[in-house]
């Protein structure tokens, strides 16, 4: 079987004191089937000479734009490169680079999916650690989130995924979304749109992970719970069949 070929999307913004340089590093060495494209966006610090100066490659972004639109972005250069797959993972490292061969694996195995999320579920054997505010709240909003796309999606909101370019993906990342807050959610409500409920049902792959852990320094608030919930309203509005 041909080995897949993934460029894995990094968004960052202020993250010179939080990349794990090394982290990413041997991963690649590990690895000639994934490379890392860091989309610099807009950062006030040294993020971008950081990574520029240990080798990394770069997609710099003039002003800030959020995080949506930066992985908008990164998505579609590297789908312009011809990868086989195309995905996002958070700079901070929530989810460990030791995850990414488990997603790959679905990719290589099940031809039929073509989208990967990783899921924090809190399983006996898995490390999953996160604030206890944060999982509460997340299993509200993701209560909504399913019954919004009829769809039994567990988390959405986990910064790890992957895309098996083809043509519904490429228009997927097309054009900007309406969200900042929860474009996760949007990824998928435009696949439902493109593909009908059932059968995009089939293409989506949740993959509990086997550790997750909150990182300190994140930019999330309160107040953005909120936000989300505004956004929801508007997906519901822009997608439903």
């Amino acid at each position: 079987m041909r080995a897949v070929q993934l460029t894995l999307v990094v968004p960052c913004y202020n993250e010179e004191q939080r990349l794990d340089l090394d982290a990413f590093r041997n991963f690649h060495a590990g690895s000639d089937q994934v490379g890392f494209l860091f989309v610099d966006d807009g950062s006030r610090d040294g993020t971008r000479r950081l990574l520029q100066a240990n080798g990394f490659d770069v997609l710099g972004l003039d002003r800030n734009v959020g995080k949506a639109e930066a992985v908008r972005r990164g998505i579609v250069a590297a789908i312009d490169r011809g990868a086989d797959v195309v995905g996002f993972w958070d700079a901070d490292l929530a989810t460990p680079l030791a995850e990414l061969p488990l997603f790959l694996d679905i990719m290589r195995e099940r031809p039929a999916i073509e989208m990967v999320y990783g899921a924090r579920v809190r399983l006996l054997g898995r490390t999953i650690s996160r604030q206890e505010s944060r999982h509460y709240f997340g299993r509200v909003g993701a209560t909504l989130i399913s019954r919004t796309l009829g769809l039994a999606v567990y988390d959405t909101q986990c910064g790890a995924k992957l895309f098996r370019v083809n043509d519904t993906i490429r228009q997927l990342f097309a054009t900007p979304f309406l969200s900042r807050w929860i474009f996760d959610v949007e990824i998928l409500a435009r696949f439902v749109k493109a593909r009908g409920r059932d059968a995009a049902a089939r293409a989506i792959y949740e993959l509990p992970l086997r550790a997750w852990k909150d990182v300190q320094g994140s930019k999330l608030r309160s107040t953005d719970f909120l936000r989300a919930l505004r956004d929801l309203w508007r997906i519901r509005a822009a997608y439903k069949r």
